[in-house]
């Protein structure tokens, strides 16, 4: 993509304002915290404590609108309490330029780092990095700025014990996160009707493990809906799959072939229901047709051997949903009065340091795109404060202000919300001004005022980065006006110096950038690696029978999700990025991608059908799994280095194992292991075949889909 299609690209998602659904009871919430301590601060302090207390509130909100399992009152507190210590720490070195940009530099660089530990810890640091630059300005002692900072915890106490107080749907994210795994299952099963060897999305899955790590806290309150059903979840993608590949199932066509879309349509109609009920805490309403469908009693006279068993496995599972999601409040207290359920636990905040700072220490390495990135910011932080105190407009802070709460690990989000941020500002200013020019200089007025945009910015927040720095804009106007500045000491300059920080946001990235376009070889090659180690993790227990239990492929497939999703990242970045990468192009890189997805997908119908503990083993399987590791691990670098994998030491075993079967003939355990090796050889062949070099060149453009 070229520079000025890229630009294009991102100004048009920076200016867009999507239909999104509202939460007008969070903003309310939000806003009614925020008034509570304005009032307070404007009662106990006057209007310039107000000021630093509301940003700590309006901070402390925001935090705990974002998307995370951590519980919300444990967000609102880190956000008001690391806010306090940033304006604190600032203010004692706020009046000597030299050792504030040396501040100003390592808080903002610490900020970037922990983009790495999750979006959430990135904007709550890089958010306190932008608003502390406006409010080491407030104070006029160090005795006030311990009182701006203690205000400012106060401020997120405040929005905390809200939360607890008034709760909107407090399991709301987790109910969402497991209804949307079995949606996507049901999606699955109707899609598998239709197309035997559909593929199958595993991100819902994903989001539902996350959820399912809760705090001591959590796990006592988790409503009875939320347990168990991921893992059912989880075990009946296997199942589907298995149940509608004509390579171990029924034929394409015929009577099994209508039975086994029966058989799906209704699965898929159940799962809609389930997760219906889980996501509103309803009671379930099962669809009749769909009931009825699995009791038919001609199963077993049309389906017989695996397919049988497969859709017998089927509808055991789905009752397990069924009785999961049907589960009330009740037989919670029932099983909470016997031994505590399992769960995934998530460590406090205490005990998440010593993994965030390992995490922050991990990225301090060379190419690494978050290390890039806070060098980046930090640089320009320094750089926009010591141009805004240069340049003859005042309260410079507005230009590293921008470009901290602009910036972001990869490109197309910088320049988006460069555009959006400033098109923003210009819209809230000049709104604000307006307003402020027409009323009475009152605290109380512009306190209520900044109430009113805050409320707006809770409501909007989710429709575009336009409507949002809009609302943010009049809310900072009031606010500041409220502490005592006037109108015409603030919109000119931050005008001006809300762009000259764009700028420099977008111009660093263009100078020291981190694009994900030449990355895609070795993301492609860590997918590679994972893929190969979950086939052969499955294929393994042929030769060792330990039954469906098997921690081994369960960790190996949590390991190819990951770099499945890795991968998928860096394609969706590379997309909107003005780089030309000719080691994979477009058509390679799709090609590569369907040969790894049908490698998982034949990994996955093995694992539907792992024998028995006890079931004879298939000595050859071992050989084959051993190959299989050792061959995709050679693979991977030969993708890192751009030349073509070979799958011959591969090929040689599959070819003895074929002369072991016809002198010894197979049961159908071996036959089927067998079989799956097979395939999954020919996808890997596959992806050979994507990746050949002379393909590759005749592609014109090399920026995958």
């Amino acid at each position: 993509m070229s520079w000025v299609r890229a630009l294009k690209e991102a100004a048009r998602s920076g200016l867009r304002i999507e239909r999104k659904r509202l939460d007008p009871l969070l903003a309310v919430r939000g806003a009614t915290g925020l008034a509570l301590v304005i009032a307070a601060s404007l009662w106990l302090f006057g209007p310039v404590v107000a000021a630093s207390s509301a940003f700590g509130a309006f901070q402390a909100a925001i935090a705990t609108f974002q998307r995370s399992w951590r519980p919300r009152p444990e967000l609102a507190l880190v956000s008001g309490t690391s806010l306090a210590v940033s304006t604190f720490v600032g203010y004692l070195t706020v009046s000597r330029l030299p050792l504030f940009l040396v501040l100003l530099a390592v808080w903002t660089f610490l900020a970037g780092l922990f983009w790495a530990a999750g979006p959430t810890a990135g904007l709550i640091a890089s958010s306190n990095v932008a608003i502390m630059l406006v409010t080491v300005t407030l104070p006029a002692s160090v005795a006030q700025a311990a009182e701006h900072a203690a205000m400012m915890i106060v401020g997120g106490l405040v929005q905390a014990a809200l939360v607890m107080l008034f709760p909107v749907r407090p399991w709301g994210a987790h109910r969402d996160a497991l209804a949307d795994a079995l949606a996507a299952e049901a999606d699955y099963a109707r899609r598998l009707r239709d197309d035997p060897v559909a593929p199958f999305d595993p991100l819902p899955l994903m989001e539902a493990r996350d959820a399912a790590a809760l705090t001591p806290r959590q796990a006592r309150r988790r409503p009875a809906q939320l347990h168990g059903t991921r893992g059912l979840a989880e075990r009946l993608r296997p199942v589907l799959a298995s149940l509608a590949d004509p390579a171990v199932g029924v034929p394409r066509e015929g009577r099994a072939r209508e039975r086994v879309r029966e058989l799906l349509g209704a699965a898929a109609d159940i799962l809609d229901a389930a997760a219906g009920a889980i996501r509103h805490g309803t009671p379930l309403d099962l669809p009749a047709h769909a009931v009825a469908a699995l009791r038919t009693p001609d199963t077993e006279a049309i389906l017989t051997g695996p397919v049988y068993r497969t859709s017998e496995r089927l509808r055991t599972l789905l009752q397990d949903v069924l009785e999961t999601a049907g589960a009330t409040r009740q037989e919670e207290t029932a099983v909470a009065g016997g031994s505590p359920p399992r769960y995934r636990e998530r460590p406090d905040l205490l005990r998440m340091v010593p993994t965030v700072l390992r995490t922050l220490r991990a990225e301090l390495r060379p190419g690494s795109p978050v290390a890039r990135h806070a060098a980046r910011v930090a640089v320009v932080a320094a750089v926009g404060y010591l141009l805004g105190d240069v340049l003859p407009f005042g309260h410079g802070y507005w230009a590293p202000l921008a470009a901290v709460m602009i910036m972001r690990p990869d490109f197309s989000q910088t320049y988006s919300r460069a555009v959006g941020r400033f098109c923003g500002t210009l819209v809230g200013v000049a709104l604000a001004t307006g307003v402020v020019r027409l009323g009475p200089a009152d605290p109380l007025l512009s306190g209520a005022l900044a109430v009113l945009a805050a409320a707006l910015m809770y409501t909007v927040r989710r429709t575009g980065q336009i409507a949002a720095q809009a609302c943010i804009a009049a809310y900072v106007v009031f606010l500041l006006g409220m502490a005592g500045e006037q109108w015409t000491q603030t919109v000119p300059e931050r005008v001006l110096l809300t762009l000259l920080g764009g700028v420099l946001a977008m111009l660093a990235y263009a100078a020291y950038p981190a694009w994900e376009t030449p990355r895609l070889r070795g993301r492609l090659a860590d997918w590679l690696t994972a893929q190969g180690r979950y086939a052969a993790a499955v294929i393994r227990h042929y030769a060792e029978p330990v039954g469906k239990y098997a921690p081994d492929v369960r960790e190996a497939i949590l390991r190819a999700r990951t770099a499945r999703a890795a991968w998928h990242t860096a394609v969706d970045r590379a997309r909107s990025e003005p780089v030309r990468h000719r080691g994979l192009s477009r058509a390679a890189a799709d090609g590569a991608e369907e040969a790894l997805a049908e490698t998982g997908r034949v990994a996955m119908l093995l694992e539907a059908h792992l024998p028995e503990r006890g079931a004879a083993p298939v000595p050859a399987a071992a050989r084959f799994a051993d190959a299989l590791r050792s061959a995709t691990e050679q693979g991977a670098k030969a993708v890192r280095e751009r030349r073509r994998p070979s799958w011959d030491a591969l090929r040689e075993v599959l070819r003895d194992w074929d002369a072991e079967r016809a002198a010894a003939g197979d049961d159908a355990c071996g036959a089927l292991a067998h079989q799956g090796a097979g395939l999954v050889l020919t996808a890997l062949e596959d992806l050979s075949e994507a990746l050949e070099p002379d393909a590759s060149r005749n592609c014109g453009d090399s920026t995958p889909r």
